[in-house]
């Protein structure tokens, strides 16, 4: 038997929590827009989308980056050709499951955390 610090295993890391925090904001942010969220966390394979939002006839595949205060860099430095890739495969993973052929976008919202506020900027088309 091994001798497990059972702390390490019931707490979430803080970068966890915080990337949890900054989709809620995310999801909030769009229904206060009037968007329809349809999935939250798609997964196809080894690619997620963090939000899937509907507006009209625009279907928006969301990327949500998160930092703590602009010291540790910009959120936007984080997306990298990679994981668009990984993201551009799970939207027509998702478009064929639910036969979508309108229009769709690629965006990006960044949430940087200070001491007492959250800044947060919307990115449409962010990559295509």
């Amino acid at each position: 038997m091994t001798n497990l610090e059972p702390h390490k295993y019931t707490r979430m890391a803080k970068h966890l929590v915080r990337g949890r925090q900054a989709e809620n904001i995310a999801m909030h942010y769009f229904i206060n827009n009037c968007y329809h969220i349809c999935a939250q966390n798609f997964r196809f394979r080894k690619s997620e989308i963090d939000l899937i939002v509907l507006k009209n006839t625009m279907l928006l595949f969301v990327e949500v980056k998160s930092k703590s205060q602009t010291r540790h860099g910009e959120p936007e430095k984080n997306i990298r050709p990679g994981q668009v890739n990984r993201i551009k495969l799970a939207a027509e993973a998702y478009q064929l499951q639910i036969n979508w052929d309108k229009n769709i976008r690629f965006d990006a919202l960044f949430i940087t955390f200070f001491p007492q506020a959250v800044k947060l900027e919307h990115f449409e088309d962010a990559f295509s």
